[in-house]
This record gives structure tokens, sequence and C-alpha cells, in this order.
């Protein structure tokens, strides 16, 4: 009768469909750990940092299973902050980002590969100032585990340069790219 009961419990249990073992997260923006920076020359002689106030976005991460984790952000254009509002407003204007036509920029993976150094290349869909081109974010997992407030949290950094000629924003001088560096924290939902 044990044996019986053993083979149908072990016979129920290979029975059940394989579980993705990817986890779903939300940026964690309301706590402010995560931000989508840019450093971008001016006209050649200094840079100028910033960020964007105003984004939101979530991903699936599975580290056995790199190939099956995916992003999603959408950031508010007119949430531009350089700690300058005159050129805030001027990046912000139809010479640079055009906020007020292009208000939302989004970025949508569609393929995330583990590189030979460890870290992770996500391509996918980036839509800025109305042109929608395929970008590769160059990804480093920085850890994951429980919070203080009984959540699980998982954070990476990541890179990229945008020449701003692809994307038809206005090119000044030496301002030929934008460097954008993403610090990006979820909480498991």
């Amino acid at each position: 009768m044990k044996k019986i009961l053993l083979l149908t419990t072990l016979a129920s249990v290979f029975a059940l469909p394989t579980m993705a073992n990817a986890a779903d997260y939300k940026i964690d923006t309301n706590g402010a750990h995560a931000s989508v920076n840019f450093k971008v020359s001016h006209l050649g002689y200094s840079f100028i940092q910033g960020r964007f106030n105003t984004f939101s976005g979530d991903f699936s991460f599975d580290e056995k299973n790199i190939e099956a984790s995916k992003v999603s952000v959408s950031i508010d254009t007119s949430s531009l902050d350089s700690n300058h509002a005159e050129r805030d407003k001027h990046l912000k204007s139809d010479d640079f980002i055009n906020a007020g036509k292009f208000s939302t920029s989004t970025f949508v993976s569609n393929k995330v590969v583990k590189k030979a150094d460890g870290g992770l290349a996500i391509s996918g869909d980036l839509t800025l100032h109305g042109v929608t081109k395929n970008i590769t974010l160059d990804a480093q997992f920085i850890g994951e585990g429980t919070d203080p407030w009984g959540g699980y949290r998982a954070g990476f950094e990541a890179t990229t340069r945008l020449e701003l000629k692809d994307f038809g924003i206005k090119v000044m001088g030496a301002s030929s790219y934008v460097d954008m560096n993403l610090q990006v924290e979820g909480v498991k939902q």
C-alpha cells in the first residue's frame, strides 16, 4: 500500500506542467531606487548630466534562463532635469527632444543574452522623438534578495550610447551622442 501511495504521489508530481522560474518585478520608482540618467557633451568643452524624473516599468528575470528575461520601460520626456531650468526648457523644446510633441519614450526588449564576461546584452526597440530603433543595453546584474520590508528585490545597471541623429534630434558641435546610465531596482510581484 505504501508503495502504491509513493508511486501515485511521484506520478502526480511528474505529471504537473513544468513551471517557469522567471520572476516578475515592478521597477521601484516610488522609493527612488531606480534612475534614468544621461550625460551629453556640451560643445566638446564639458559634459552636462541629468536625469528623467518620471518613468515606470517592469521586468522578468530568471538567472537560470536569461533568454526568458524581458524588460519594458516608459519615460515621461517632459520630466528631463539637468538641474538648470532654462537649459531644461531648451532641451525639451523642438530644438532637441520636443517633449511637447513626443512626451513619452519607451524601451521594450526583444532579446536578452548572457555575455562571455558575465554581463547581459539587452536588445530592444527604443522609441524616442517619434523614431523607433533597435538598441542594445550593456547590463550588469547587481544582486537580489529580501529587503527590510518583507519584499524581494533584484537590481541591475545598464549603459548605452545613443547617436542623436539616429532619432532625428539636433546635433550641436561635438554633441552627437548621449550616454545613458540606468539604475534599476525592482520589487518582485
